[in-house]
């Protein structure tokens, strides 16, 4: 059997495993693998086909995962409707107190409600945008 042939089959079996696993990282090797295969088809020796799919392979995974760190997260699950009812909700904020907090009565109950760091507070009507724990993050609207 060709040493490509052994390539190729590495890169399916690694394709397959991707599909079974989820792993976005595990297509990238197998990108690497491709490049193995590639490099035997030309009649490269075996060293240079382990260090052009080690290359390929690796680098790929280390652009896939500064491409993705760069990209905010997905929101919050506390911060989605579907989810968490009260997002989307209006209160009213009669005051703030001096450490950024603001005790207000929403739903029949106590709640202590916060805003936004780096945000100056304001009395007034505002909308709930997340549950951070018992407290109500808030913005003006």
């Amino acid at each position: 059997m060709a040493e490509s042939t052994m390539w190729w089959i590495a890169a399916g079996a690694m394709v397959a495993l991707e599909l079974f696993t989820g792993t976005f990282y595990l297509l990238m090797l197998s990108i690497g693998l491709v490049a193995g295969a590639l490099a035997a088809m030309a009649g490269a020796s075996l060293a240079t086909q382990l260090i052009v799919a080690a290359v390929v392979g690796g680098g790929s995974v280390l652009i896939c995962y500064f491409v993705r760190r760069r990209k905010p997260g997905d929101p919050s699950a506390r911060a989605q409707r579907s989810v968490n009812l009260d997002v989307g909700e209006t209160v009213e904020i009669p005051g703030w107190s001096a450490d950024g907090t603001a005790q207000i009565r929403y739903r029949g109950a106590q709640w202590t409600a916060i805003h936004r760091p780096g945000v100056i507070p304001q009395p007034g009507m505002h909308r709930v945008v997340e549950l951070v724990g018992s407290r109500l993050l808030v913005e003006v609207i």
